[in-house]
Protein backbone atom coordinates (compact mmCIF):
# COMPACT_ATOMS: atom_id res chain seq x y z
CA UNK A 1 0.00 0.00 0.00
CA UNK A 2 1.25 3.48 -1.25
CA UNK A 3 0.31 6.03 2.15
CA UNK A 4 0.75 10.06 1.72
CA UNK A 5 -0.20 12.00 4.63
CA UNK A 6 -1.47 15.43 3.78
CA UNK A 7 -0.94 18.37 5.60
CA UNK A 8 -4.30 19.99 4.81
CA UNK A 9 -6.91 18.35 4.93
CA UNK A 10 -8.55 17.91 0.81
CA UNK A 11 -4.38 18.73 0.21
CA UNK A 12 -4.52 15.15 -2.26
CA UNK A 13 -4.59 15.65 -6.20
CA UNK A 14 -5.49 11.65 -6.51
CA UNK A 15 -6.65 10.11 -3.65
CA UNK A 16 -8.09 5.92 -4.38
CA UNK A 17 -9.33 3.34 -1.76
CA UNK A 18 -9.69 -0.05 -2.85
CA UNK A 19 -10.16 0.79 -6.84
CA UNK A 20 -11.19 -2.01 -9.05
CA UNK A 21 -11.48 -2.22 -12.32
CA UNK A 22 -12.78 -5.74 -14.12
CA UNK A 23 -13.54 -5.93 -17.95
CA UNK A 24 -16.10 -8.55 -18.36
CA UNK A 25 -14.80 -11.60 -15.92
CA UNK A 26 -11.25 -10.02 -15.81
CA UNK A 27 -10.37 -7.73 -13.05
CA UNK A 28 -7.31 -5.79 -14.86
CA UNK A 29 -6.78 -3.77 -11.24
CA UNK A 30 -7.82 -5.23 -7.82
CA UNK A 31 -7.33 -3.10 -4.38
CA UNK A 32 -5.26 -0.21 -5.33
CA UNK A 33 -4.48 2.38 -2.82
CA UNK A 34 -3.53 5.60 -3.44
CA UNK A 35 -2.73 8.75 -1.73
CA UNK A 36 -0.98 11.28 -3.98
CA UNK A 37 -0.29 15.14 -2.18
CA UNK A 38 -0.70 18.10 -5.08
CA UNK A 39 1.93 19.09 -6.26
CA UNK A 40 4.06 16.07 -6.44
CA UNK A 41 5.46 14.07 -9.43
CA UNK A 42 4.14 10.26 -9.91
CA UNK A 43 4.41 7.48 -11.92
CA UNK A 44 3.34 4.34 -12.96
CA UNK A 45 5.54 1.63 -13.79
CA UNK A 46 4.97 -2.02 -14.93
CA UNK A 47 5.00 -4.34 -17.96
CA UNK A 48 2.73 -4.29 -20.61
CA UNK A 49 -0.86 -5.76 -19.16
CA UNK A 50 -0.70 -5.04 -15.84
CA UNK A 51 -3.29 -2.36 -15.99
CA UNK A 52 -1.74 0.77 -15.66
CA UNK A 53 -4.25 2.89 -18.02
CA UNK A 54 -6.90 0.84 -16.35
CA UNK A 55 -6.21 2.76 -13.26
CA UNK A 56 -7.16 6.34 -14.77
CA UNK A 57 -3.68 7.85 -13.76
Amino acid sequence: MITATPSIIGDLAVETDGLVKAFGATRAVDGVNLAIPRGSVYGVLGPNGAGKPATGL
